[in-house]
């Protein structure tokens, strides 16, 4: 009787260790082969035969379809520069240097990679065909749950979200002077207490 306890014991222990180690690596574990630029990170090598298989695990698990190499690169953002998370309480403002692409998207998403709520018929999304610019071509966006004039990513869920910056057909997701990339930064301005 001894015996099938001890046994019975090392079994369930094997398989909760198991499936509690690959629960982590698929979950919480930080990809090996990610890009960090401030806030933001990406995986350039999601959709190549050189992605981490964990990563590429993950991925599909949460229902996404990572792009081919030559088709563009998504940086996610989950916190501001100040490392601080993103949250539908504050205020935001996005600015500088957008990376060369032929196009590009900005949406907001929640933590499960579902995008938030259209606000009175206005996604919370923006394009590179709708941001208003400045003469020198340079723009700023306001990700916020109150209505702001010019560009405008409206916040409709609270709590916290992420924001997806999605380059299409851009020379950084074939690794073209990856250590040279500019993104804009992400500076709470205020906060609704």
């Amino acid at each position: 009787m001894k015996t099938v306890l001890a046994t019975l014991l090392a079994l369930i222990i094997a398989i909760g260790g198991g499936a509690a180690s690959v629960w982590f690596l698929l979950e919480e574990a930080p990809a090996a082969d990610g890009l960090n630029i401030g806030p933001w990170i990406a995986y350039p090598s999601l959709g190549t035969r050189d992605a981490d298989p964990y990563s590429r695990a993950r991925f599909v698990r949460r229902g996404g379809v990572p792009m081919g190499q030559a088709e563009g690169i998504v940086f996610t953002a989950r916190t501001d520069s100040n490392q601080q998370t993103l949250v539908s309480g504050c205020t935001y403002r996005l600015d500088g240097p957008m990376p060369v692409a032929r196009f590009w998207t900005l949406h907001a998403v929640d933590n499960s990679g579902r995008p938030l709520p259209e606000f009175e018929g206005r996604p919370a999304a923006l394009q590179a065909m709708q941001v208003q610019r400045e003469a020198d071509n340079s723009f700023t966006i306001t990700a916020s749950s109150q209505a702001h004039p010019g560009n405008w990513l409206a916040i409709t869920r609270p709590g916290p979200y992420q924001l997806l910056l999605t380059l299409l057909d851009t020379p950084i997701s074939t690794g073209a002077a990856v250590e040279e990339i500019r993104l804009p930064t992400i500076t709470r301005v205020s906060c609704d207490v």
